[in-house]
């Protein structure tokens, strides 16, 4: 434990099998491949449900256009800039520039899943459209619409509390001496997140 705390920099990773990446790191990279496995069967039976139905709504209009989720896109992909911008400030040890941009990752996070609530109020609300009944197409398109979504957004929910711990972390001062294994892994986590809504955006929302 003293040797822990007596050590002022990154800590060096050299695996025979693995090279330089760490532990955690590579048990992020076991989970995050699993976990594609799982949205990979939402978006594989979401294509086939919609190649075999007859009845399957036009996505942009009947989720009532697209400017909404393009914007949580954009709010996504720049909270994956934010993100490499606070593993960069913390290898330059730099803990103001690491603190901002990372509640700014968190910030745009929790933007995202606060527009996702407003969208789902308004097509609860508005367009009649539940988990099991659509008024205006088949009613497995509003399943599989709120499946693949609701999943991701859980997801997202979970990498906002994941990045919290971690602003926690980096207010105590852990980071300060430049080791950036576990925002790396927090990173991992969130690229991944902001990567399948690209997806989920294309094939739900655009084609």
């Amino acid at each position: 434990m003293s040797h822990a705390h007596a050590h002022k920099g990154p800590i060096e990773y050299n695996d025979t099998q693995f090279g330089k990446a760490s532990p955690g790191k590579i048990g992020m990279w076991l989970f995050l491949v699993t976990d594609a496995m799982s949205f990979s069967g939402f978006l594989i039976a979401y294509a086939v449900l919609r190649a075999t139905s007859t009845n399957w709504p036009v996505p942009s209009h009947a989720l009532g256009g697209v400017g909404l989720s393009g914007f949580m896109t954009f709010l996504l992909i720049c909270s994956s800039v934010s993100m490499v911008l606070t593993i960069d400030a913390c290898k330059q040890k730099n803990r103001k520039a690491m603190l901002n941009w990372l509640l700014f990752t968190i910030v745009g996070g929790a933007s995202f899943l606060s527009i996702q609530m407003y969208e789902y109020s308004h097509l609860i609300g508005h367009l009649g459209m539940s988990f099991n009944s659509y008024a205006h197409g088949s009613s497995l398109f509003a399943s599989t619409f709120f499946s693949i979504t609701g999943f991701h957004g859980l997801h997202v929910l979970s990498g906002v509390i994941y990045l919290i711990t971690m602003y926690v972390h980096a207010q105590r001062g852990d980071f300060d001496n430049g080791e950036y294994n576990q925002l790396e892994i927090a990173g991992l986590f969130w690229h991944f997140v902001d990567l399948v809504w690209i997806l989920v955006f294309t094939f739900v929302y655009l084609l």
